[in-house]
């Protein structure tokens, strides 16, 4: 089959791999009909993610039709179409049962973190999706059968983004009459601008350094953007702008977030995982006692983090791998409902044996990409 694979920095290439089997009675195998490239990718293709193979199928954002079940599993069937949630949860340990599926005790015996699909073996060894076939694991745990009045591109992101941003606008606690930043206006952070709406916030604040993303930020009505270009200080001004600062930050940039020289230098030494000034921009953007929500991904330690700041002025910190599982039905019902539509994200659709140039104009941000999709 053809797949994506990753064959060094900056180099991701089609290729003619094995096909998958059935390796567990609890797998099955997906014959993919959408996939795309999620900006985490970004993180594996640059070299941020330690122990990533040579010759890896990449990709977590993916859905298709069952084409082979083990013999033990009942969730789905063949000829289903599914999407395929990204943390491999096994469904049966103490953190799947208390709706930590992003945590699963049994799905990576290489870490402390659950799992996660197409991600190295940093995170389980499990393959992705960016390819004309995929094996998922714990099949009675995570595939979600799609109604069939649904298209691939409605449900597609229920995989990743849109539960993703759902997660990072709730564990901030945003409700109504709030004020709220969001910090990166790629995918996660337009979604995560729909869905403090969504919930009710007065103001929402998008924050970006690329006028278009910023452009499209504004077609939500009354969402005001803030280019961290225009201002030496982007928090310092939010927080002059909003009388003391603003209720909640989703911090949606993680290690896409700029670098300083000295921050190049520590990250090409393999000191710290990437940059710190979403977090900063945070820290400033945000009011006494306010709250700040991270569902951008970090890597390792960071020297110099302001955790001095957050202490003085009372700030709740919360973040980590969105536990998608949980918010696929829900989301699902919003999506059928013509309740949340994440389908204008989207720019531009390729074959998957274009993928490669999909990669170069999401990471480039080149002819205005914000998301790409992916067609086997």
């Amino acid at each position: 089959m053809k797949a994506l694979v990753y064959e060094g920095v900056k180099d991701v290439q089609v290729k003619n791999v094995g096909d998958p089997e059935i390796q567990d009675d609890e797998d099955i195998i997906v014959r993919v009909t959408t996939t795309s490239i999620c900006g985490s990718d970004l993180h594996l293709i640059h070299g941020m993610i330690p122990d990533l193979p040579k010759g890896f199928i990449l990709g977590h954002e993916t859905m298709g039709i069952v084409e082979e079940a083990g013999k033990s599993v009942t969730r789905v069937r063949k000829g289903d179409r599914v999407i395929i949630p990204f943390p491999v949860s096994c469904g049966r340990c103490w953190y799947c049962s208390h709706g930590l599926w992003s945590q699963c005790d049994n799905s990576n015996p290489n870490g402390e973190t659950g799992g996660l699909l197409g991600y190295g073996s940093m995170f389980g060894g499990y393959e992705g999706g960016q390819a004309e076939y995929i094996s998922v694991p714990y099949a009675n745990a995570g595939p979600v059968v799609v109604p069939e009045e649904l298209s691939d591109e409605q449900v597609l992101f229920l995989t990743d983004i849109l539960p993703t941003s759902y997660w990072g606008v709730e564990m901030g606690g945003v409700g109504k009459d709030d004020t709220v930043a969001i910090l990166g206006c790629g995918p996660v952070g337009l979604l995560a601008v729909k869905w403090a709406a969504f919930m009710g916030a007065k103001r929402i604040i998008a924050v970006d350094a690329l006028n278009y993303r910023l452009e499209h930020a504004r077609k939500h009505s009354g969402v005001e953007t803030v280019n961290i270009e225009d201002h030496d200080d982007a928090g310092e001004y939010i927080k002059d702008i909003t009388g003391g600062g603003v209720d909640v930050v989703v911090d949606c940039v993680g290690m896409d977030g700029r670098m300083t020289l000295m921050e190049r230098i520590e990250t090409a030494l393999k000191l710290q995982g990437g940059s710190k000034s979403a977090v900063e921009i945070a820290a400033r953007a945000v009011r006494k006692g306010g709250t700040i929500s991270i569902v951008g991904v970090y890597g390792g330690r960071y020297n110099m983090f302001p955790l001095g700041d957050f202490f003085a002025r009372n700030i709740t910190l919360k973040m980590g791998q969105c536990p998608v599982h949980k918010y696929v039905e829900p989301i699902m019902s919003l999506v059928k409902d013509g309740v949340m539509d994440a389908t204008d994200i989207i720019t531009h659709r390729l074959p998957l044996d274009k993928g490669d140039l999909g990669y170069g104009l999401f990471d480039e941000k080149r002819d205005h990409c914000i998301k790409v999709v992916l067609k086997p």
